[in-house]
């Protein structure tokens, strides 16, 4: 790893971390949480802000966007066929994002699920 690449990467994680300072504790957690997820399914993804939100990177490309609002944490993008599922499963959804209600935590197979399916999105483009 390069000097700028470290360099990047240290100035990404602190960017990350002062998302989540300002974040309620409640808020705070829940997105911790959604987070510790995520790294688990794509341990090789980089963390980073963009559009003022903590996203992930697989391999070169976005994956995931994930944030905490005032009433839900949400998760960007999911496909047409991801939307049902989480509609299904009682969780509101808007083009390309899920919401989970503040109160109720996001399920960990669910968004497991998500990512996967996000993860798999991002290596068939990569190959395209």
């Amino acid at each position: 790893m390069s000097i700028a690449t470290r360099t990047d990467a240290a100035q990404s994680r602190q960017r990350v971390q002062k998302y989540f300072a300002k974040l309620p504790p409640n808020a705070r957690g829940r997105l911790k949480k959604m987070r510790a997820i995520i790294r688990a399914v794509a341990p090789t993804a980089t963390e980073c802000i963009s559009y003022g939100i903590p996203a992930f990177k697989l391999d070169g490309r976005m994956l995931v966007w994930y944030a905490a609002w005032k009433n839900h944490t949400s998760l960007y993008p999911i496909s047409a066929a991801d939307r049902k599922v989480a509609e299904a499963a009682g969780f509101k959804t808007s083009k390309g994002t899920v919401r989970f209600p503040a109160d109720k935590p996001a399920p960990v197979g669910l968004v497991k699920r998500l990512v996967k399916s996000r993860v798999a999105e991002v290596r068939k483009q990569k190959k395209a």
